[in-house]
């Protein structure tokens, strides 16, 4: 099983998963984290500058680029996320979790595993 996990700085779980600064790729088997592996976010708006200013511009994005340096993730978590994001994620056959403040990167991506991971708030449907 392979699980994203949305981080500012590598140590927490980002409060929103297209502001996040990189997604933590566990790669888990037996409840045991096998690899772990960094990948910048260089692929969504938000870090590429797309969603500053502009009036209302970020709705007008594809997700199409994280999904696919995403697709071989089973789940990605994060604190926050667009619906828009959610369905095109889920519609890859990724799952988007929202999760509460409750641990590290590695610990919610093993507590995942082992399905001990609480989801909490559903997905934004704001205009913000």
């Amino acid at each position: 099983m392979r699980v994203a996990v949305a981080s500012e700085d590598g140590t927490g779980v980002s409060q929103h998963f297209g502001r996040s600064s990189c997604f933590i790729v566990y790669e888990i088997e037996d409840q045991v984290v096998k690899s772990e592996e960094v990948r910048a976010n260089t692929f969504t708006a938000h870090a590429q500058g797309q969603c500053d200013g502009g009036e209302r511009a970020h709705h007008e994005h594809s997700h199409a680029s994280i999904v696919q340096a995403l697709h071989d993730c089973d789940a990605v978590l994060c604190r926050g996320m667009g619906w828009r994001a959610a369905d095109e994620l889920s519609a890859a056959g990724i799952k988007p979790i929202i999760v509460a403040a409750c641990c590290s990167p590695n610990e919610a991506a093993l507590m995942y595993a082992r399905g001990e991971l609480p989801e909490c708030a559903s997905f934004c449907r704001c205009d913000r």
